[in-house]
């Protein structure tokens, strides 16, 4: 897949939306906005906001790629009474935090 173009090998474009999209599962598990977090890529180092994520799917299920590189950087998927998050190809996920 090329990322720059979000076609893939075969030619054919993908359909993918931004992070954004992540904010109402995500706050579900999390108090904060992780939209806003700066997340590094396992692959390619690239650092980003969460939101720049290209996520691809629907709910229950979503995978969020690199804008970069392609890899896959975080999976989210629902169930009823459970939620799976892997977060195995981000190195790490800086949180902003509000301060008092």
């Amino acid at each position: 897949m090329d990322p720059t173009s979000g076609t893939a090998a075969n030619g054919v474009q993908d359909a993918y939306q931004d992070g954004n999209v992540l904010a109402g599962p995500l706050s579900e598990i999390f108090a904060v906005d992780l939209t806003a977090a700066m997340s590094r890529c396992a692959r390619c180092d690239s650092t980003g906001a969460v939101a720049t994520l290209r996520v691809y799917g629907r709910p229950p299920a979503l995978v969020a790629r690199c804008p970069s590189c392609g890899e896959v950087v975080l999976r989210i998927v629902r169930s009823p009474g459970n939620t799976w998050l892997d977060l195995r190809g981000t190195v790490t996920l800086n949180i902003p935090m509000d301060t008092p």
